[in-house]
């Protein structure tokens, strides 16, 4: 706590901010479904021991979700043998053993996944089941009208640049200007992906998904950029091209939803080593199921191992006994192209992925250098480390109460200028804390129809809204 801002955080005791919200309607409504999801499991087994385990299992969450709307105090974590629970518990301790509807929104959400978590390392037969998986999957298979459209366009642009025939009889400024402009669209389609967060979208359908995902949902979402440094993002990559034309230029990309986000963020990625920008892609998923839709490294595999049939995979019956038509012989094809040009660069090791403890540590970015000097000093290897998501934007500013108006570097403390890292973070808006905006622009958002007026920046809850923020710690 001693390295945070001394701007105080957003709390679940504010009434007109998103942290009630969450602490009231939305975490118990994420409990009882994993307590729904591993009930299912239990009953669906054979093994009577693992069982009544299980069943233990579901008995602590029940009290858990108790607890929280019953607004006990949050209690220490019991030891589940990762270096973490310390931490947690001693901050616990320093934050005065708050109660759960008045303590700051950003430790306590952390708090209540890392919670979950240790009942399940705890155990005998569950250590390291996902009460999420299910849900993943399930969401990503929903995806499936976007998943095709963006495999053959992936497959079309990578083609194309590994061929160079697109630059074939262009200018050198004709070709910079057709790479910037593709670059844009791939990064628009990376952060729209983040559309579908689970942890918010608890009641998504099929028709809902679809409607989040696709290039026209894109297209309108365009002007919804209310804070776009992507041109000056390109200029970052291209310049580190040319100065270092065989040179390592590295790509990290901290990720966040699984599913179809990831899928996106494996578009970026591909895009990136194809057209010669970046030499490698770090990702970097969270090591234990986190805020319900977060990527796991078994996420990665089971997304690739999806790829493997496609056909399998999207024409099987969903839970309630559900077909769905089949896909032609070129949808297979792109799909199949994309698994196997994603496994060539992994195999490669061109494409890495690289957990860390500290991505599911309780606090926010502020405290890497002294919490994580190891992953700090690595990340200032990367030409540019990309932030996806709203908790990452959260933990970069430690979701603090700044003015709108604070600039982005100021608000990300020693991840910002001179810190020798290029941020930049893609974010599509689900809570309260925003910077880098023009004087007003809080204002003018305020006033649209739901936006929050005076009582609350309700504008900034719903997705709708998107920030994309570079702070170029190298320059």
């Amino acid at each position: 706590m001693e390295f945070d801002p001394k701007t105080p955080q957003y709390s679940t005791s504010d009434k007109s901010s998103f942290a009630s919200i969450s602490a009231n309607e939305r975490w118990p409504v994420i409990i009882t479904g994993a307590i729904d999801d591993l009930h299912r499991t239990v009953v669906g087994g054979n093994d009577d021991e693992k069982a009544n385990e299980g069943k233990g299992i579901i008995a602590n969450l029940a009290k858990l979700k108790y607890e929280l709307q019953h607004n006990r105090q949050l209690t220490p974590i019991e030891d589940d043998g990762h270096r973490d629970i310390a931490s947690y518990n001693k901050e616990l301790e320093q934050r005065g053993n708050p109660q759960w509807h008045d303590v700051a929104w950003l430790f306590a959400e952390c708090y209540l996944y890392r919670r979950m978590e240790s009942l399940f390392a705890l155990s005998k037969h569950w250590k390291g089941y996902d009460v999420f998986a299910r849900q993943k999957m399930n969401t990503f298979k929903s995806s499936r009208p976007a998943v095709l459209e963006l495999a053959a366009r992936y497959r079309d642009i990578v083609t194309e640049a590994e061929s160079g025939k697109a630059q074939e009889a262009k200018s050198a400024e004709e070709i910079e200007a057709a790479e910037r402009l593709l670059f844009s669209e791939m990064c628009e389609i990376c952060l729209w992906g983040n559309a579908t967060d689970l942890s918010l979208l608890t009641s998504l359908t099929y028709e809902d998904i679809q409607k989040l995902q696709g290039s026209q949902a894109r297209k309108e979402s365009q002007k919804n950029i209310i804070v776009n440094d992507l041109d000056a993002a390109f200029d970052a990559m291209q310049k580190a091209r040319r100065e270092k034309k065989d040179g390592e230029r590295r790509v990290d990309i901290v990720l966040d939803n699984s599913g179809f986000e990831l899928f996106v963020d494996l578009i970026l990625g591909g895009y990136l080593l194809s057209s010669g920008l970046a030499t490698s892609v770090v990702l970097h998923p969270k090591r234990l199921p986190w805020f319900v839709s977060d990527v796991t490294p078994k996420d990665f595999s089971d997304l690739l191992n999806s790829m493997v049939d496609p056909q399998a995979f999207y024409t099987a019956a969903d839970e309630s006994g559900n077909t769905f038509p089949s896909l032609s012989e070129k949808e297979v094809s792109n799909v199949k192209f994309l698994f196997e040009h994603w496994s060539e660069f992994h195999q490669d090791g061109k494409l890495i992925l690289r957990p860390h403890a500290f991505w599911t540590e309780q606090g926010g970015f502020w405290r890497m250098p002294q919490d994580a000097p190891e992953l700090f000093e690595d990340l200032k290897e990367s030409e540019l480390v990309l932030f996806k998501g709203d908790l990452n934007y959260r933990k970069l500013t430690s979701d603090a109460e700044w003015d709108p108006t604070t600039p982005f570097t100021e608000a990300i403390g020693p991840l910002g200028p001179k810190s020798g890292i290029r941020v930049l973070a893609f974010r599509t808006c689900k809570a309260d804390v925003v910077v880098g905006l023009p004087a007003g622009e809080d204002e003018k958002l305020r006033a649209l129809p739901g936006g929050g007026g005076s009582e609350s920046r309700k504008w900034a809850w719903s997705g709708k809204w998107a920030v994309v923020s570079l702070s170029d710690g190298k320059a």
